[in-house]
């Protein structure tokens, strides 16, 4: 799913605030991380440690009945009154995950999986910004149940949360967040926790896990 670890082996995203101010997203561990997935996830491995992948209760094939085509479009995430069209997000030249143009957009990261199709699709957006709140402030009030939306291709792709958990950068479990799944999953990243002025980056990540279905 991804090409080669970053400096330091934990920031894979190379966003610093001007000046020392905060801005949002760093996305560790992709760079290293697609070596074992790829595209297809043909391993089938579970990951995402003991809650985070586990299916809610109700059918266990998902709601969605024919796959989706085409391109993401959009994330809407209702309980946090997120709607956002998609950015394309790739690698740049350093092996970072290049984040976001605008501060007001999520985007995925279209070298790995798509949202809807089998794997950890990642999609990561800022958390703020020099101008205040970005379209991933209020990723923290999400909880296990609520419902995630990606519309794909002119069809809807329906995940529900599964689990919320924060990481430092320097310990990011890249295995456990970009890990192969034998099943259509998601990820939603941004930063968070203590901001450091001097790396003019917070030192933390939160990651959404969530399931299609």
């Amino acid at each position: 799913m991804a090409a080669v670890l970053a400096a330091g082996g934990y920031l894979a995203w190379s966003d610093r605030a001007p000046r020392g101010e905060p801005v949002g997203q760093s996305a560790p561990g992709l760079a290293d991380a697609a070596n074992s997935a790829g595209r297809n996830n043909s391993a089938g491995i579970a990951s995402g440690g003991p809650d985070a992948g586990r299916r809610p209760a109700g059918d266990p094939f998902g709601a969605v009945t024919t796959a989706a085509s085409g391109r993401p479009a959009r994330l809407r995430v209702g309980a946090i009154g997120i709607d956002t069209p998609l950015e394309t997000l790739r690698l740049g030249d350093d092996g970072a995950l290049q984040p976001p143009k605008s501060f007001a957009k999520a985007g995925w990261y279209a070298d790995g999986t798509v949202p809807g199709d089998t794997g950890p699709a990642v999609i990561a957006g800022h958390v703020d910004s020099r101008g205040g709140p970005a379209v991933f402030y209020r990723l923290r009030e999400l909880t296990v149940g609520d419902r995630i939306d990606v519309v794909r291709g002119g069809s809807t792709v329906r995940f529900t949360v599964t689990a919320l958990r924060w990481y430092p950068k320097a310990g990011f479990p890249t295995d456990e967040v970009y890990g192969p799944t034998p099943d259509r999953q998601l990820r939603l990243i941004t930063c968070g926790g203590v901001f450091d002025r001097s790396l003019r980056s917070y030192r933390d990540n939160l990651v959404v896990y969530a399931v299609a279905g």
